[in-house]
């Protein structure tokens, strides 16, 4: 029998992606929030949990964890870049990889500006952020000594069956048996069905940004999907209580935040 899926989670409205990325935009527009601190509250959130979890399922410290922070070229990778920042602040050993720049369109050969601030900001900090190259023999190799990951991947902005160095990479995350903690949605798993196309990330815990997406919610999506938390990341009350099924109404269109 098939499980509807709840149109509120833990008090908070469920959303399909689309009006994820009208609230995001709503809240720029409306709110004057910069997307740049949007990310930074979602890094800084994810960190926290990732410690928690660490104390709590792990029983290992901060001063004595080690962290391995997958990152995918848009703005779910510069989640995960303020995330390592922050692990990195709080004594973690720390160890992030990213996805290299796509090497075709308008953005050849670069990553997206919030990228590469805070790419900037997690080397500043003394974050070690490793391109992953044609192999991901040195990914493996840090996943060894790890506790636990970070799945930065893909977000909600993402679609089609992960390719690339994107499908190495979850390809070596699932191969190390290491705990995952999930940012946003857990890579490969469509975030309004919970279904997937053949290479995703099963994650233990996944720290869904904002508001729970449908997919996550689906019954059949929890094997991948784990613990499910829901983290503040600083949307107004009032922009919350707008995320009914159709969402708020941007006045312009702006790119997803959940990107590969």
């Amino acid at each position: 029998m098939k499980t509807e899926i709840p149109s509120v989670f833990h008090g908070l409205p469920v959303v399909t992606a689309k009006v994820m990325r009208l609230i995001d935009q709503a809240a720029s527009a409306k709110f004057g929030i910069k997307e740049l601190d949007l990310m930074e509250n979602a890094g800084q959130a994810v960190a926290q949990r990732t410690l928690g979890f660490l104390k709590e399922r792990l029983a290992v410290e901060p001063g004595g964890a080690c962290v391995v922070v997958c990152c995918g070229r848009g703005a779910n990778g510069g989640d995960g870049l303020v995330a390592a920042r922050f692990l990195k602040k709080e004594g973690a050993k720390v160890l992030a990889f990213i996805c290299p720049p796509r090497k075709e369109g308008k953005t050849e050969g670069s990553y997206p500006e919030l990228v590469r601030v805070n790419m900037k900001r997690a080397l500043d900090a003394g974050v070690s952020v490793s391109p992953v190259g044609e192999t991901t023999e040195a990914l493996a190799g840090a996943l060894k000594e790890a506790h636990v990951a970070l799945d930065a991947l893909l977000g909600t902005g993402a679609s089609g069956k992960p390719a690339g160095t994107i499908r190495a990479m979850i390809q070596a995350l699932t191969k190390s048996k290491k705990p995952v903690l999930a940012v946003d949605v857990p890579s490969g798993i469509q975030p309004d069905t919970g279904y997937h196309s053949g290479v995703y990330v099963t994650a233990a815990a996944t720290l869904t940004l904002g508001l729970a997406k449908r997919g996550l919610l689906a019954g059949h999506a929890k094997q991948y999907v784990g613990t499910l938390e829901v983290l503040d990341i600083g949307y107004p009350p009032a922009l919350i209580r707008e995320a009914a099924v159709d969402g708020p109404l941007p006045p312009r269109y702006s790119p997803p935040r959940g990107g590969s």
